[in-house]
């Protein structure tokens, strides 16, 4: 029994499921926290605070001035501080939703099995964007409140189903894309940017991390937009996995034949295929 355990165990740690999944929910968690700081009630000034004991009552004079001031402060103090709180949220909300949309989305987006998939997300991304820009525009703690409680339900969706439905799903695709493409999401989040270069030189890349190097790199792709593959043999495996995972969505154009050095053209076509 022991030694079944630790087998399960071994395997589900280097599941790319298992692995992204742990990605995926990190970030919506950290997204969680960020959200929690602006749905908390802000600190209320101390509106009762000498207000019946007396205390600096009956001086018409300018000593009560002060008192007041103060007294009005926190309030603005709150909508400043809840402004630049919100600032911070939408921002870290928008390079998420960034990242997840060029990178998990992307892929799935032109694969027969999960394009409606990907098509529902957008959707729901429409609306999602709407509450963010409200919690943008929200001037004071109750409107950044509700802008925010809004945002959490439709992120909890999100990431459901980028957990339980589209995750699987690019695991499934030939090519084993789903790490690099996990990857790729975090250097976005981290502020960094992706390899769009136009030759993708695979040669002295370990073989087994080949073919998942050109499906995320394929990913990136904009219709219209084309990479050169260079290879030291003619990868029709590679070409085989296309064909099955982008049946009519990528073009193929050999440039170079070999012997030593093949060069092949790879596109994503402006068309949409038929299914």
């Amino acid at each position: 029994m022991t030694q079944s355990s630790g087998v399960f165990i071994q395997s589900t740690q280097t599941d790319p499921v298992v692995r992204a999944g742990a990605v995926i929910r990190t970030e919506y968690e950290r997204l969680h926290a960020l959200l929690t700081t602006l749905v908390e009630p802000q600190p209320t000034a101390g509106a009762g605070d000498g207000a019946g004991d007396g205390e600096g009552s009956g001086t018409g004079d300018a000593e009560g001035a002060p008192d007041r001031a103060t007294t009005a402060s926190p309030a603005s103090a709150s909508v400043s501080v809840t402004t630049t709180a919100t600032t911070g949220v939408v921002g870290e909300i928008r390079r998420h939703l960034t990242a997840s949309a060029e990178t998990l989305h992307a892929a799935a987006a032109h694969a027969p099995e999960s394009r409606l998939l990907v098509s529902a997300l957008r959707i729901a991304r429409s609306a999602l964007d709407r509450h963010v820009d409200a919690l943008d525009a929200a001037g004071d703690s109750a409107s950044a409140t509700a802008a925010a409680q809004r945002v959490e339900a439709v992120l909890s969706v999100h990431r459901a189903v980028e957990e339980d439905v589209l995750l699987p799903a690019l695991a499934a695709l030939p090519g084993g894309v789903l790490p690099p493409l996990v990857a790729d999401y975090e250097t976005l989040l981290r502020g960094g940017s992706l390899d769009t270069s136009a030759v993708i030189d695979v040669r002295p890349v370990p073989r087994e991390q080949r073919h998942p190097l050109v499906f995320a790199r394929y990913a990136r792709l904009t219709p219209g937009g084309t990479f050169t593959l260079v290879n030291n043999h003619d990868p029709k495996p590679l070409h085989k996995q296309f064909e099955a995972a982008h049946p009519g969505a990528y073009t193929w154009d050999y440039v170079e034949r070999g012997p030593a050095k093949w060069q092949i053209r790879i596109g994503r076509p402006n068309h949409r295929p038929c299914t």
